[in-house]
């Protein structure tokens, strides 16, 4: 039997640092509170220190989403880098998968976004990219803390014309969706696409590339004010999208996040096709083309058992990691697979991009449908999704993690393994941010599952409090 644990770092809390500033997706916080100007220029002035120690005139890409407190935090940020001596060659507002992209266009020396992803938008954050696209070890991580959290300076001052500067690039929106397009031998001429853009940072290039590759685009959500970002639409609102296709009779619907990492579609008939049924239909296809390297599909410890089954069917391994992007970016890397994400839309394509690309995800999808010539439905229909039951079991903070010190739990959760013969897991997962563990147990009897998860859940609650 495999427990597996899930946790999660409180980064920025009141407007003080509280021991840890990244967590397994660089510092986020409240705008202007945890996350202040003072904070980002220090983060700029640390980062772009110990990213391009040693180099003649570095140079750093520097992106953002659509957040009023973009341009602010933008602002502190690359004079901190300029402060190093780091050029900073600014793009303005683009997904963060495209400063990721940029960085190898551009041949720079690393990169930043800044961003929240899909969060609200009084958060932001500040995300560092290396000199290949990918984000910092946690060596380099924990060096940037250290100094920060001890009140550290570095110790190369560049003075005169030593000292960085600003460099705006032209139309770098254009070098990202030609870098798409070159992913795909076809175009969507003949395709009806609804696409929500959360008013985010896909606001411009979804819409645009897909009608440049011949699709009929009807867009919605895509006239961002500073405030609107993900705010009832976007990924994390898929019923948006629904409506969307069904009022327009589209093929298919497209729904991003604030920075357009990731994507959640919809089929013909408005049921919604996630991360896992992504992985399955590109992952299937990969194969069939020769393309699924180490004939593997990485995804986490939530993925739905469904895409196990699924995979399984077809002959195809599938590894899982912890929550997070970064975990399975990781995998990706040391066992060199092609192709891995999240349920949440989170999808990595690691012969194109070094991490999730919404706008990538959408056309390699788009790409299976018009190569196999089959509607987006009978696409998803390789996977059956298994039902999945989640009860919180209200646990102190001080005892959230000894539910595996205790025999009548595993022997608990034994038991329910045990029925379900392989057609079921249990998965224990303690909040971060809650007194809470989270009980998920799937399985393919919905009432069965209720009952054991609510069994188990009120047994740790019993015997941990």
């Amino acid at each position: 039997m495999r427990i597996y644990v899930i946790s999660c770092n409180i980064l920025l809390n009141g407007g003080g640092i509280m021991g840890k500033l990244f967590g397994t997706d660089g510092v986020r916080g409240i705008a202007n509170k945890d996350l202040s100007p003072e904070l980002a220029y220090k983060l700029g002035r640390i980062g772009g220190y110990f990213l391009t120690k040693g180099k003649k005139r570095p140079r750093m890409v520097v992106g953002m989403d659509t957040r009023i407190s973009g341009d602010m935090l933008e602002g502190a940020l690359s004079s901190g880098l300029n402060s190093a001596g780091v050029d900073v060659l600014y793009l303005g507002i683009l997904p963060t998968p495209a400063v990721a992209c940029m960085i190898r266009i551009l041949d720079a020396d690393g990169g930043v976004m800044i961003t929240a992803s899909h969060n609200p938008v009084e958060y932001n954050g500040i995300k560092f990219f290396n000199e290949r696209g990918l984000k910092l070890t946690d060596e380099t991580e924990n060096s940037i803390e250290e100094y920060i959290l001890n009140n550290l300076d570095i110790d190369y001052l560049p003075i005169a014309g030593e000292v960085g500067r600003k460099i705006r690039i032209e139309n770098p929106l254009r070098k990202y969706m030609d870098f798409l397009k070159d992913t795909i031998d076809v175009d969507f001429k003949g395709l009806k696409i609804a696409v929500d853009c959360g008013n985010g940072a896909a606001y411009k290039a979804a819409p645009e590339l897909l009608q440049e590759l011949g699709a009929q685009v009807y867009v919605i959500h895509n006239d961002p004010n500073g405030i609107n970002i993900n705010v009832n639409c976007g990924s994390t609102n898929p019923d948006e999208i629904k409506k969307l296709v069904l009022e327009t009779g589209a093929d298919a619907g497209l729904s991003f996040d604030g920075d357009a990492d990731r994507m959640i579609a919809a089929d013909e008939n408005g049921n919604i096709v996630d991360g896992d049924h992504v992985l399955a239909i590109c992952g299937v296809h990969m194969k069939e083309k020769g393309k699924l390297k180490s004939n593997t599909v990485v995804g986490t410890v939530m993925t739905n058992m469904g895409l196990d089954l699924c995979l399984k069917n077809e002959n195809i391994n599938i590894i899982k990691t912890k929550v997070g992007d970064r975990y399975v970016l990781e995998e990706m890397l040391n066992g060199k697979h092609s192709i891995g994400g999240e349920q949440s839309g989170h999808i990595i394509f690691l012969d194109y991009n070094t991490t999730g690309d919404g706008i990538l995800t959408a056309i390699q999808l788009l790409n299976v449908r018009k190569e196999r010539s089959l509607k987006l439905s009978g696409l998803a229909g390789i996977m059956k999704v298994m039902p999945q039951v989640l009860v919180n079991a209200p646990v102190s903070e001080e005892k959230k993690e000894l539910y595996l010190d205790d025999e009548v739990i595993r022997n608990k959760i034994e038991e329910i393994e045990n029925h379900f013969n392989g057609n079921g897991r249990v998965l224990i997962r303690p909040s971060g941010t809650e007194p809470l563990i989270r009980v998920m147990i799937e399985g393919e009897n919905q009432e069965e599952l209720e009952t054991c998860a609510h069994e188990l859940a009120n047994l740790i609650e019993e015997r941990l409090n």
